[in-house]
């Protein structure tokens, strides 16, 4: 699965909103911090090896383990999204407002959608069975743009 993002948002990236987004969310601002955020910014959608490996190339020496925690710690305090689409691994995303993903069967690419109905959680069950509902993770699946060209191709 080669990890794609099309993300449309509206939040700046820059370290001093980076910043402020983390003392907001009551944590301490340090370097491995910034770097977390900041690479799951420019790269929604992706996985914790590959933030660690852009963590990496910022700050040369971190390990995987600092980087999943401030993954862990990040999404806690919802500030950044943990996805786990069907047969994949834990993505991260920056994204925390209520919308969906469209998944490609075939390459893995993953799009941020807009929710259908726009207000959360989006879908109404017909029986909530008491609980009390207030997300819904909808993933749509399907063929991207390439791989339905190269499904053609190999007809």
């Amino acid at each position: 699965m080669k990890p794609m993002s099309k993300t449309r948002t509206s939040q700046s990236h820059d370290s001093a909103d980076l910043r402020q987004s983390l003392k907001a969310a009551g944590l301490q601002v340090t370097a491995q911090r910034l770097a977390v955020y900041k690479a799951v910014c420019t790269s929604p959608h992706a996985l914790a090896d590959e933030v660690c490996q852009v963590v990496r190339e910022e700050l040369g020496v971190i390990s995987r383990q600092a980087v999943y925690d401030a993954l862990n710690v990040m999404s806690e305090c919802g500030i950044i999204r943990r996805i786990q689409p069907a047969g994949s691994a834990a993505r991260y995303e920056h994204r925390v407002d209520n919308h969906h993903h469209l998944a490609c069967r075939s390459c893995g690419s993953l799009i941020d959608i807009d929710c259908a109905v726009g207000k959360a959680p989006c879908l109404v069950a017909e029986d909530d069975h008491g609980y009390l509902i207030d997300e819904a993770e909808v993933t749509y699946w399907g063929y991207c743009p390439e791989c339905q060209k190269s499904l053609a191709d190999n007809k």
